[in-house]
């Protein structure tokens, strides 16, 4: 099976007619909810390829900062430039996979199907690319089946199907494999660094430190709604910097 059937006809890396959106710079990013302040002052740069893992305790505003970088939500103040453009100048090229995908109420087959049709492909096209997506992920045997019965598991491999589908130069993925199994944990992870070697950058929020050590080229650890540290992951791992890092690291309890 060819990377085109799967992924499209063009990879990320060779679109050379439009600007490439992978690489982001935050400045001074800041984000007052209900008169708190809850990411405050933000400031970084991610290359355009690779997978960045954005860990931290919960509360520290990890989910809330993946909203912003995407355009689901404005920043109080503060600036995010994908290649030079705002969030919302390209929130079509990227795609999100939530922590609890919600599936259309038809069958497996046809989730895929409306995301193919949206992006504007003909029938021939939606039919090759579906079949191609449902093998890639390993869901090809259920495809007729209604996706609301499938596991958790399949269900997330759906998800992530369906942001493939989209053709994206990012993927942002906020704890896709929290309460799997290990089998639907090692599938999903498989996945991910597929579409990685492919050219998607990946901007990934998760809590599990062995993930993070199996995926990662680069962490992003936020504390208290501030980046305590961004960091190769081949040096955040053994030495991180931050008393913080350290601590969660080490199991310790970080608030």
């Amino acid at each position: 099976m060819s990377d085109a059937a799967i992924f499209g006809s063009v990879a990320p890396a060779a679109q050379t007619l439009r600007a490439d959106i992978r690489a982001c710079e935050v400045q001074d990013l800041v984000l007052r909810l209900g008169g708190a302040t809850v990411l405050d002052g933000l400031s970084f740069a991610l290359e355009k390829s690779g997978c960045t893992m954005v860990l931290g305790a919960n509360g520290a505003g990890k989910s809330l900062l993946l909203k912003l970088l995407h355009g689901l939500m404005q920043p109080t103040a503060g600036r995010i430039a994908w290649g030079g453009q705002g969030p919302g100048a390209v929130t079509a090229r990227q795609a999100l996979v939530f922590q609890k995908p919600v599936l259309l109420r038809r069958s497996v087959a046809a989730n895929l199907d409306f995301v193919l049709k949206a992006r504007g492909a003909g029938r021939g096209d939606v039919t090759a690319r579906r079949d191609a997506l449902l093998d890639h992920v390993g869901l090809a045997h259920k495809a007729g089946q209604p996706a609301r019965l499938l596991s958790g598991g399949e269900a997330q491999r759906l998800a992530l199907a369906r942001a493939l589908a989209t053709d994206p130069e990012v993927l942002f993925l906020d704890e896709p494999t929290a309460s799997l199994d290990p089998a639907s944990v090692l599938a999903i992870e498989r996945i991910v660094a597929g579409a990685r070697e492919r050219g998607v950058k990946i901007v990934f929020v998760t809590h599990d430190t062995g993930q993070a050590r199996r995926l990662a080229d680069d962490v992003l650890f936020l504390h208290r709604g501030r980046v305590a540290e961004h960091s190769p992951a081949a040096t955040f791992f053994p030495t991180p910097k931050s008393a913080a890092a350290r601590d969660y690291l080490n199991g310790k309890l970080v608030v």
